[in-house]
């Protein structure tokens, strides 16, 4: 599997203290391993401070959006 982040989306993963840069990456992992989390159309994982949202397409997973609550 595949993983592409829009630009915005990569802007916000190098913008974020460590902590939280490490939680979306493991979201990330997350959705790219388990066959339950993803989806065909828009989707989104959260954990305990952040988010992403993304799709799927093919063998390709996009990010289109990451964001964290602190």
């Amino acid at each position: 599997m595949r993983v592409e982040l829009i630009q915005p989306a990569a802007n916000v993963l190098f913008d974020v203290p460590d902590e939280t840069h490490a939680e979306i990456i493991a979201l990330i992992d997350a959705v790219t391993e388990d066959a339950e989390t993803r989806s065909p159309s828009l989707a989104a994982a959260f954990g305990e401070w952040c988010w992403l949202v993304y799709s799927v397409h093919g063998d390709v997973i996009e990010v289109l959006d990451v964001g964290c609550a602190r």
